[in-house]
Formats: C-alpha cells, structure tokens, sequence
C-alpha cells in the first residue's frame, strides 16, 4: 500500500465514523437540507485541516510541554457537545416560517472540531504517523488528502440527512429525531470523558 493510500484509508475511517460532528451533519441535513448544511460542512473540514496543519507543523510539541492544554479543551468540548445536546432535546420541532432556516453555519462548524476531542486525537494520531519527523512536504500532503476525503465524509452525513426530510414533517416527527440526535451527542459527549 503506497503512503498516499494509507493517508487516505486513515482519514477515511476517522472522517466518516459517528462522532459528534456527523450527528450535526446529519441533523442539519434532515432539517435545513443539503445546501443551508453545507456550511456546517465546509467549516467542520476546514476547522479540522487547520487542526491538523497546525499539529503537523509543530503544535504538538507545544502539548508536549503544557499537557493541561489537552484537558481544557477536552472539558471545554464536552460542555459543548452537551450543551448541543440540550439545544436538540429541547427544540419544540416546529416547521413554521417563524422557525430559521440557515441551519449551522461556518463558523459553528469549525468550532466543533476545534472543541472535538476526537478531531484532536484524530490529528495527533495522524501527523504521528505520516508526518512524525516533520517533513513539511508529507504535513502538507497528508492535510491535503485528509481535506478532500473529511469534506465528502462530512457531506455524506448531510446528504443522508435530507433523505430523512420527507419522513420529518410532522412536529412530533422533528421532535423524536431531534431527542435522538442529543442522545447521540450526550453520548458521544460521555464517552469523550472515559476515552
């Protein structure tokens, strides 16, 4: 397997797995449909990328000296992730022209993954691995792949997101899924703390 796949194989498998970033995706897809999500998209890849780059480039070793770092931001996540989890669980599910209909936006959505256990650990994990010696061509290379396939990992969940659309009409219908998706938020949220 050439470098390059490997990259790819790793990105794939850490972008398209369930995590908190796909559960807004999928949300907003359901509920504000493909375009208005694919803020939520755009900025959720380019937060995590800059992430990534940053890591590659030396923010590692900045961690390395101030470890603490990593819990304030695996706290600070956590808060996040639950307080998401309480904006869902307690949405009336109306579908009203009163309710807005921008869904997440860029900045929402690179603040997730800068707040993203996962992103972080994914990241650390990756430069470990492909870019440990800080060989800026293999940092810049491997942000490149990870850019395109996090990107259409991410739109994959919003995509499926506007499928469950037809099935949402109905408040109740809204609310149920809603309450599901802070389910999976909490969740995803407390297995952050034991990981």
């Amino acid at each position: 397997m050439t470098a390059l796949l490997s990259m790819a194989a790793f990105a794939l498998a850490s972008s398209i797995s369930p995590g908190p970033v796909n559960i807004v995706a999928l949300s907003a897809g359901a509920q504000h449909g493909l375009v208005a999500s694919m803020r939520h998209v755009t900025g959720a890849t380019v937060g995590f990328t800059v992430l990534l780059l940053l890591i590659g480039l030396g923010l590692h070793e900045l961690l390395a000296h101030f470890p603490n770092l990593i819990i304030v931001v695996k706290w600070a996540g956590v808060g996040f992730l639950l307080y998401m989890a309480y904006k869902l669980a307690v949405d009336d599910g109306q579908l009203g022209a009163d309710k807005p209909a921008r869904g997440p936006s860029f900045a929402y959505g690179a603040a997730m993954q800068w707040l993203n256990p996962k992103a972080w650990l994914a990241s650390l994990a990756g430069m470990g691995a492909y870019a440990a010696d800080g060989d800026g061509r293999l940092v810049w290379q491997f942000t490149v792949v990870y850019f395109a396939i996090c990107y259409v990992s991410i739109a994959s969940w919003a995509y499926a997101g506007t499928f469950l659309r037809k099935y949402l009409q109905q408040a109740r219908r809204v609310r149920f899924f809603n309450r599901v998706m802070a389910a999976l938020l909490a969740a995803s949220a407390l297995y952050l703390l034991v990981a």
